[in-house]
């Protein structure tokens, strides 16, 4: 991107090797002038004045030719702040545009990350569930063995009882 201060400088040196063109032009015709009349010291009156306006002329001409050049100059700056000016907006949207591109990407990787999260959540809760079921079937499996046996065994231990009971009876009724 040009620097519009280098651009405006640019345009300004060669605004001034204008001017110093014309004024060189203006004091040769001021220096040539100034040598005639020297030399024609003895010229009539209206010699001297017609150079004289001649010079006075040169004068304004270059005068004019500066004030044209400061012109052309100002409209090259004026360009030049523009292009700037421009160039900084397209670099602006293309950085704007970017960061949107990445907010779009972070969001979509981000919502994929937080799916992926949640399946990865449920299968592991799936999981545990199962186990769970499995393990609590298990121990109610165990629990009713458990007390099949107790009962079985409470069982036995009233019929040894009471067969023991029996005998007891049966040996103090003889």
């Amino acid at each position: 991107m040009a620097n519009p201060r280098e651009q405006t400088k640019k345009v300004n040196e060669e605004v001034e090797e204008v001017v110093a063109e014309s004024l060189e032009a203006v004091q040769e015709q001021v220096e040539q002038v100034t040598k005639e009349a020297e030399e024609q010291i003895a010229r009539p009156l209206d010699e001297v004045l017609g150079q004289a306006e001649k010079a006075y002329a040169a004068y304004i001409e270059a005068q004019r030719q500066v004030a044209n050049a400061y012109r052309v100059n100002e409209r090259q700056i004026a360009m030049a702040y523009r292009r700037a000016e421009q160039q900084a907006k397209n670099t602006c949207d293309d950085g704007i545009k970017q960061a949107l591109k990445v907010r779009e990407e972070s969001i979509a990787q981000a919502l994929k990350s937080r799916d992926d999260a949640v399946a990865q959540a449920e299968r592991s809760y799936k999981k545990a569930k199962e186990q769970a079921e499995r393990s609590c079937g298990a121990t109610i499996e165990e629990a009713w063995k458990k007390r099949e046996e107790a009962v079985e065994q409470a069982w036995q231990l009233r019929e040894e009882t009471v067969e023991q009971a029996w005998n007891i009876y049966a040996k103090l009724s003889r």
